[in-house]
């Protein structure tokens, strides 16, 4: 296997052969985490539609880290997929949260469905915030959405009736230190259990190969000019993606590259003070044609302004008066794809030129914190009793 003109053996050397292999076999995987889905059809509907058809329902999507990342980016489009009724709530709230502050996030006489996402399903704020919804929301259900069978929040919610474990493919519980598969692994999967409206996963598939095979020089050379800032920016569902994307930086460069994710509106309210000769600045294009006017006016002031490099990754052409740079990355899905669907697409491409930085600075991606601050299931959490 070769990803961006490395080979095997020049990946295997460098200590990148688990998070070069992850990224690149995700538009395989995805048609595999379909399959799986499409085949836990009737129970996951046996399980989903009754607790969906609650007036009151409040549907918490959880994780830590990178996972409670893939809630932030599927609780804008699903709250809108399911309607406007009265009581109805959908919310992303990391475990971390939870954990610290669980009389403020969970509420005892409020249905709720925690759906909760788990690489290992081992980290002690996952397991910790399963059992403080038990113990605090009379009526709590659990849908666990996680890669590993042997994990102990797939064994703990597995025999229980009010839960149920999507459990992914192997291939998606990534050996690397850095989610990537499982990331876009875990999302697509929850999009489809809940059955929200995306493109066919071969034209997901497709779109993110065509990005892999196409654009291996042009991230070849962003990586070799010499920025050390990363910001990252999105609308809506789109800026947990870039929480993500600027994630991936910050850990595969071991912090030598500074990473922020914010909304187009939001970057201007003092976060923009980071731009600076040596910062890239991705822009996630929503195809929302409302919300893709924020995202145009905050794309040509920058580009105005000249400070740092901008890049937007785009399903289409902009218009005639805002046409793509010739820098700028078209994503090959339909103009009206809804955002989640460019989510795992573009995400990709932010995959790609974190391995490349990684790799330009000497660093080892597959276990790049060379001083053991960070490890891959983290460690050094006390869980302290309810008082």
């Amino acid at each position: 296997m070769t990803l961006l003109h490395l080979a095997p053996a020049d990946l295997d050397r460098r200590g990148a052969t688990h998070t070069a292999r992850e990224i690149a076999h995700q538009p395989r995987v995805w048609s595999t985490v379909q399959a799986l889905v499409q085949r836990q059809r009737a129970p996951l509907d046996a399980f989903l539609r009754p607790l969906l058809a609650l007036p009151d329902l409040r549907i918490v999507l959880t994780g830590a880290g990178s996972s409670a990342f893939i809630g932030q980016c599927l609780a804008p489009a699903l709250l809108q997929q399911l309607g406007a009724r009265p009581g109805l709530r959908v919310e992303a709230i990391a475990t971390t949260d939870i954990v610290s502050n669980p009389a403020q996030c969970l509420q005892p006489g409020v249905p709720t469905l925690l759906v909760s996402f788990a690489r290992s399903g081992n980290s002690p704020e996952s397991l910790a915030a399963v059992e403080l919804a038990d113990a605090t929301v009379a009526d709590c259900h659990h849908l666990a959405v996680t890669c590993a069978a042997e994990g102990t929040l797939a064994r703990r919610l597995g025999d229980r009736d009010r839960a149920r474990v999507l459990l992914l493919p192997d291939e998606t519980h990534d050996r690397a230190f850095a989610m990537t598969s499982s990331f876009t692994g875990m999302l697509l999967a929850a999009a489809w259990a809940f059955e929200m409206a995306l493109p066919p996963v071969e034209a997901l598939g497709a779109a993110a190969q065509a990005l892999l095979d196409a654009e291996a020089d042009r991230l070849s050379a962003l990586s070799d000019e010499g920025f050390d800032r990363l910001v990252v920016l999105g609308s809506n569902g789109l800026q947990g993606l870039a929480r993500e994307a600027a994630l991936k930086m910050l850990e595969l460069t071991d912090g030598q590259w500074v990473a922020l994710a914010d909304s187009p509106l939001g970057f201007r309210h003092g976060p923009k003070t980071v731009l600076n000769d040596r910062t890239l600045v991705l822009m996630l294009l929503s195809n929302d044609s409302y919300t893709r006017r924020y995202d145009l006016d905050l794309l040509r002031e920058l580009r105005r302004q000249g400070r740092g490099r901008v890049i937007a990754l785009s399903t289409s052409a902009l218009n005639a008066d805002q046409a793509l740079a010739a820098d700028d990355v078209l994503l090959n899905l339909p103009a009206n794809a809804p955002d989640l669907g460019l989510a795992p697409v573009a995400l990709v491409f932010a995959q790609c030129l974190s391995l490349l930085a990684s790799l330009k600075l000497g660093i080892t991606p597959d276990n790049p914190s060379a001083s053991g601050t960070v490890t891959r299931v983290v460690s050094g959490v006390t869980i302290h009793p309810l008082p």
